[in-house]
């Protein structure tokens, strides 16, 4: 997605949610501080280990889409958003890639990291505190913001970890992107919110019309990019 044309659906979003642009920036300009002083990774620093992608949300149906995952017998390039991570490393599958805004079980996400998986870190407005936290303790980090891409940072396209996740997988030139757990319906799990007690739980008003756009951003990603994309 060309960040003029994601500009026009960032400017909805903050209308939307109420989401102030200053607060955004405020925390990519964290990141890219942070990043050009520990460094960097860009795109093509990325190993891919297959055109065929698959991108696992954290909704409903993450466990039963993991084990389906498990019994195919061909090459992916996996990514995990945020805290599917999780349930990845309970079914002894190591994510490629982890797209996180830092607000899922970040002791898994830090282990994932420390084996090898790649982190794309995003910076929003909501999570500076959490990138003072756990930057220092991360490596082979990329940059996102959902603002003007600069410095060591990138604007793929897209708004949720897991969407964010499927642009990302189109800018490095999938050919097809496979979604699994990303349901975009009424109900969180425990993955996706690691503060709930129970496994499943009904989504918040704000929650949803996140879900909503995350569907809109994907289906525009597959009228508009050249890619073919398979949900589970």
């Amino acid at each position: 997605m060309e960040v003029q044309v994601w500009l026009r659906w960032y400017t909805r979003i903050l209308d939307d949610f109420g989401f102030d642009r200053r607060a955004d920036e405020e925390s990519a300009s964290y990141l890219d501080a942070f990043l050009r002083e520990h460094g960097c990774l860009r795109v093509d620093d990325i190993d891919v280990p297959s055109s065929d992608f698959i991108v696992f949300g954290a909704g409903p149906s993450l466990r039963s889409h993991l084990k389906r995952f498990r019994a195919l017998d061909e090459p992916m390039t996996v990514i995990s958003a945020d805290g599917a991570t999780t349930a990845l490393l309970e079914e002894d599958v190591l994510p490629d890639i982890i797209v996180t805004d830092l607000d899922g079980k970040m002791e898994d996400i830090i282990e994932a990291n420390r084996q090898g998986a790649v982190l794309v870190v995003h910076a929003h407005g909501n999570n500076l505190p959490a990138l003072r936290r756990y930057l220092p303790l991360l490596q082979n980090i990329i940059g996102t913001t959902q603002s003007i891409p600069h410095g060591c940072l990138h604007n793929f396209g897209g708004f949720t970890d897991g969407d964010r996740a499927v642009f990302l997988a189109a800018a490095l030139g999938a050919g097809r992107i496979v979604l699994a757990g990303m349901d975009f319906g009424e109900v969180v799990t425990r993955y996706s919110r690691p503060d709930m007690d129970s496994e499943l739980g009904p989504a918040d008003p704000v929650k949803r019309l996140k879900l909503e756009y995350a569907s809109r951003l994907i289906d525009w990603l597959e009228r508009n990019g050249d890619v073919r994309i398979e949900r589970w």
